[in-house]
């Protein structure tokens, strides 16, 4: 097996902090070259600051298997209300160029033991980044920034954005544990001309925002978005095809990469995806490597319009951790019907009833099985 030099290990990561870092030299320098034509209208300075609050409630009957015994010594299928997930959003401008966000994630905890109880909450940030506008001097390179700190990964937060069902549980990247949606590092984001797509790449640490950092390595993330036939039909408008990959280490020579490719297709009526993801993970030198990959399908059929009316999640998920042990095969479908209350401005406010069902074939591990209700509110 060939190994990369130092040099050679460490080249993605830094040509990406020199990047980022060129680019807000040029973003400084072009904002000392440029001069206001007559009668420019300056753009608005003033701070700002906004809070929001995204709360997920829920509901969940698991019909099987049943747990206990109970103190009676009879097993029972569990049943809970809980708040999966509570976000306060502050969020604001010190110029109009330079932005901020600030996110606490408060969340069910049910770990026992140790310093924890079961059923507390716990408070960590999730987001806290400054971004940096770079529009003022891109052109046709609209949506274009630069962000540090605790910010969004290119991929798992861009799905999320077209999937909407976030509420119901995480997408198929993050519910295997191979992505995350945030991580604390430096990312850089511009928009195609012309609606043809979008680049996002960034360094992060690579373990995400809900663990520190443990070695010396560093990750480097990019994600390319392509919209085909941008200039065609309304149909047409709707395909994007999205290649994403994730190069980072655990240790010294032991890689730690994702590769994942996705389809996807918008329309007033209908929404749906389809990814495939390929995960290589070797915990030291001396390990082996472990190849796992899988793919998932969903759709959200919209009977009225999107965020106004009752729509269907559909959804469908297979995923192998080892391929050297397919008997570790992993598979979940979801169904179920929404309804989405209508609202002006930015507020969202949902409810979902699903079903869901886990299945390890091959395996003695019983099958699962959950009914539940989700709540969704965000403003």
């Amino acid at each position: 097996m060939l190994h990369a030099s130092n040099s050679t290990r460490f080249r993605g990561p830094r040509m990406m902090v020199f990047l980022v870092i060129g680019l807000l030299f040029m973003a400084g320098s072009a904002f000392a070259q440029v001069q206001p034509a007559a009668g420019f209208v300056p753009p608005d300075n003033t701070p700002t600051i906004k809070i929001g609050l995204t709360l997920y409630p829920t509901y969940t009957y698991q019909k099987s298997p049943k747990v206990g015994p109970d103190p009676n010594g009879n097993m029972y299928s569990a049943n809970n209300f809980d708040l999966s997930r509570s976000y306060i959003n502050i969020t604001g401008n010190i110029t109009h160029a330079i932005t901020y966000r600030l996110t606490p994630d408060i969340m069910s905890s049910h770990v026992t033991g140790g310093t924890n109880l079961d059923g507390s909450l716990v408070f960590r940030i999730k987001y806290a980044f400054a971004q940096f506008s770079l529009d003022d001097y891109t052109g046709d390179w609209k949506q274009s920034w630069v962000r540090v700190g605790a910010n969004q990964t290119p991929f798992v937060d861009w799905e999320e954005g077209v999937y909407r069902y976030r509420f119901q549980g995480t997408v198929f990247s993050e519910r295997v544990g191979k992505l995350t949606s945030s991580d604390y590092g430096a990312s850089f984001h511009t928009n195609l001309p012309q609606n043809y797509g979008e680049i996002h790449v960034g360094v992060y640490n690579g373990e995400g925002y809900s663990k520190a950092e443990t070695n010396n390595q560093k990750a480097l993330q990019a994600r390319v978005t392509i919209r085909p036939l941008a200039k065609g039909s309304a149909i047409a408008r709707g395909v994007r095809i999205t290649g994403f990959y994730d190069w980072d280490h655990v240790a010294t020579d032991a890689p730690r990469t994702r590769a994942l490719v996705m389809a996807l297709f918008e329309h007033p009526h209908l929404s749906a995806g389809f990814e495939f993801l390929d995960a290589r993970d070797q915990a030291s030198i001396m390990a082996t490597r472990v190849r796992g990959n899988g793919y998932s399908f969903w759709a959200t059929p919209i009977f009225k319009q999107k965020g106004s009316g009752p729509e269907l999640l559909l959804r469908w998920d297979s995923f192998i951790p080892n391929r050297t042990n397919t008997d570790a095969k992993r598979n979940m479908f979801i169904a179920g019907a929404s309804y989405w209350f209508p609202h002006d401005g930015n507020v969202s406010t949902s409810i979902l009833v699903d079903v869901e069902g886990v299945n390890y074939p091959g395996t003695s591990t019983p099958t699962e099985r959950r009914v539940a209700m989700h709540g969704y509110l965000n403003f």
